[in-house]
């Protein structure tokens, strides 16, 4: 795991840089005592905190805009970036979004845009208040797509996101889009288990994004890994309820950018309806994702704990007849122990147009205690290597299809 110790550094070095600059003189700019932001729950945060922002974003020095404790309502905000220097925004208090949907025009609430050397602090909360749309379907309308996002992080550069929470978004809580070396840590998201499509953190075209020791409680993906994302690493997470830990699903669209340099380590699973998988469509467009490494893993009655499928296909809005063009390669799963909530624990169905190289499996223990009998582990395209002990012992039985299609 020489790659997982070079990353670690590397996340070291971004957290001395940012604790140097915040040692540096910094101009506060507070929504409250400068800009008139009252904590009612009724008076629009929304312009005091444009205002703060704009004019910290003008310093040439570092510059913190403050949120002071209390329960604040914002419409939406949009903080855009560049700035001349380095840019706080410690947020004390909680914020809440507007209830209601038909509120927002664009699918997000709170957006910041193509800032470097940011930081987003303070221990608190961002509430989306999102409990009248989880009962919506999505599976064959847009609803769901229009619906805004907690957090979006679009194009920044040297970012650090700590001790702060995100809870009851409506949408994904957190999209990440053309990042570079962002720190989430400390981070936290509470969503209930059965608010759809609230993946915690979505992470796309990015490369160097961490998150350490967070917790993440949600309706979907607790992370998960769209196309573009590299050097990506997940570490002393806890996740559940939720989907697991997913990269993809990957293949669906035309131009979909390579996924490259995974390691998700020493991260706990609980009551999650898959554990850690690599998801591709069936009928896929040309696409690739390497360098994937599950390490030092902890699940507690978790679904699927170990899954590759490439025959996903939520909704049955697919053809499985057609194999997935989205070439596997370099991936391993080491020492994962727990226990399953099904029988199937290791399940690699790769695809039969294009099967997983390099797959590696060591000292893996999962258990089962189910009606059916003990844990199973059924393959299909794919001679993986095994290292340790094995249980149950990989490629032991033969996958049901049936079972590849859930749009979990």
């Amino acid at each position: 795991m020489e790659g997982a110790e070079l990353k670690i550094a590397v996340i070291s070095l971004l957290l001395l840089l940012f604790t140097s600059t915040a040692k540096a003189q910094t101009a506060v700019f507070d929504v409250v005592a400068k800009y008139g932001a009252k904590a009612d729950e009724k008076t629009d945060l929304s312009n005091p905190l444009l205002n703060a922002w704009k004019d910290a974003c003008a310093s040439t020095s570092a510059s913190k805009v403050v949120i002071p404790k209390g329960t604040y309502f914002l419409s939406k905000a949009t903080l855009e970036g560049p700035c001349k220097g380095p840019i706080e925004l410690q947020l004390q208090g909680t914020v809440k979004a507007p209830a209601d949907p038909s509120a927002f025009k664009t699918p997000d609430w709170v957006v910041f845009s193509r800032v470097e050397q940011f930081t987003l602090s303070g221990g608190g909360v961002f509430d989306g208040q999102g409990s009248s749309v989880w009962g919506k379907k999505c599976d064959k309308s847009k609803f769901c797509a229009s619906l805004p996002i907690n957090l979006r992080f679009d194009y920044l550069t040297n970012a650090k996101i700590q001790d702060i929470t995100t809870k009851d978004s409506k949408q994904f809580n957190v999209n990440v889009l053309g990042g570079k070396n962002i720190v989430f840590q400390r981070f936290t998201v509470s969503n209930p288990g059965d608010s759809l499509n609230t993946d915690g953190i979505h992470i796309g075209r990015s490369d160097g994004v961490s998150i350490i020791d967070s917790t993440i409680k949600t309706g979907d993906d607790c992370v998960s890994l769209g196309d573009g994302s590299k050097n990506i690493t997940v570490q002393g997470v806890t996740c559940g309820p939720g989907h697991g830990i997913s990269v993809g699903s990957l293949g669906k669209f035309k131009g979909e950018e390579p996924v490259s340099g995974v390691f998700v380590k020493n991260c706990t699973l609980t009551e999650t309806s898959n554990g850690v998988r690599i998801k591709t469509w069936p009928a896929s467009e040309v696409g690739s994702a390497s360098d994937m490494h599950f390490e030092d893993i902890t699940m507690n009655n978790v679904g699927n704990p170990i899954l590759v499928d490439q025959e996903y296909c939520p909704w049955n809005q697919c053809n499985l007849k057609i194999p997935s063009k989205v070439k596997l390669s370099n991936i391993s799963f080491k020492n994962i122990r727990g226990t399953t909530s099904t029988q199937e624990a290791i399940k690699l169905v790769c695809s039969s147009g294009s099967p997983c190289e390099g797959v590696e499996l060591a000292d893996i223990e999962l258990t089962y205690k189910g009606p059916e009998g003990p844990a199973t582990s059924p393959c299909s395209n794919v001679t993986p290597k095994l290292t340790g002990k094995l249980n149950p012992p990989p490629c032991s039985s033969k996958p049901n299809p049936a079972a590849t299609t859930s749009a979990a």
